[in-house]
């Protein structure tokens, strides 16, 4: 059932909109994989399902932005075995999945420095980019070989060269430049950390720890969380 009429016109007790950006750190493919037994690259192919049925339930809810952190700057010490299949999947996506997000009018974003990838893989993220790039719709927004703090850097280096470092300027130079900051993070799997992801965006961010592992979560998992959301008040630093 589509719960986007359920959730349509609910305001958070502050009485401000449901979000307009949600991040996600997508975590738990690896134990739910090992819970049944099954190697951890059937986590990662579980967890693309995941993927898709949130990326399609956030379009019917009507988010402006969806961050998620696919592959971080870190990742890079997991056992080759395991980035090679990440990448398999990560093409398989971008294959399979592309027209839908095209018809949709979705506009990929991708943050971070994706062209570390492997040739193959920086050409079809380009074009994905490239064929979306027009698009008015949702902003998908992918974190790729992404680290918040050396975003920041990256960032504060750029502002100094182009004169006063100040918020406004540091902010001018992330990678997300221009997209609203992150309303509700969302961490899957139990972990209550962010992990170098969106430091700078999820300043006031409203954070839920869930302990639903990532390939469970899915399109109900992500409307609960609006909901809860719904139910806060930000206070945005005040009483």
């Amino acid at each position: 059932m589509n719960a986007a009429p359920a959730l349509a016109g609910v305001k958070q007790a502050g009485g401000s909109t449901l979000p307009r950006h949600v991040a996600i750190i997508m975590d738990g493919n690896g134990r739910w994989a090992k819970k049944r037994f099954l190697p951890r690259a059937a986590g990662h192919r579980k967890g693309i399902e995941a993927v898709r049925a949130v990326t399609r339930a956030s379009r019917d809810l009507g988010l402006e932005v969806l961050s998620l952190y696919a592959f971080s700057s870190e990742n890079w010490r997991r056992p080759a075995e395991e980035v090679s299949d990440l990448m398999g999947l990560l093409k398989h996506f971008i294959r399979s999945d592309l027209d839908e997000l095209a018809e949709a009018n979705v506009r990929l974003r991708v943050i971070g420095d994706h062209g570390a990838f492997s040739p193959d893989v920086v050409e079809m993220i380009d074009g994905a980019i490239a064929r979306t790039a027009g698009n008015t719709g949702q902003t998908l927004c992918v974190a790729l070989n992404y680290g918040a703090q050396n975003e920041m850097v990256r960032a504060a280096k750029k502002a100094a060269a182009q004169g006063e470092v100040d918020e406004a300027s540091v902010a001018a130079n992330l990678d997300t430049a221009g997209l609203p900051m992150v309303d509700l993070l969302i961490r899957t799997s139990g972990e209550q950390r962010l992990s170098n992801f969106m430091l700078w965006q999820a300043a006031y961010a409203e954070l839920l720890f869930t302990e639903t592992l990532w390939p469970d979560f899915g399109a109900d998992g992500l409307r609960d969380a609006i909901q809860a959301y719904a139910m806060r008040e930000r206070r945005f630093g005040g009483l």
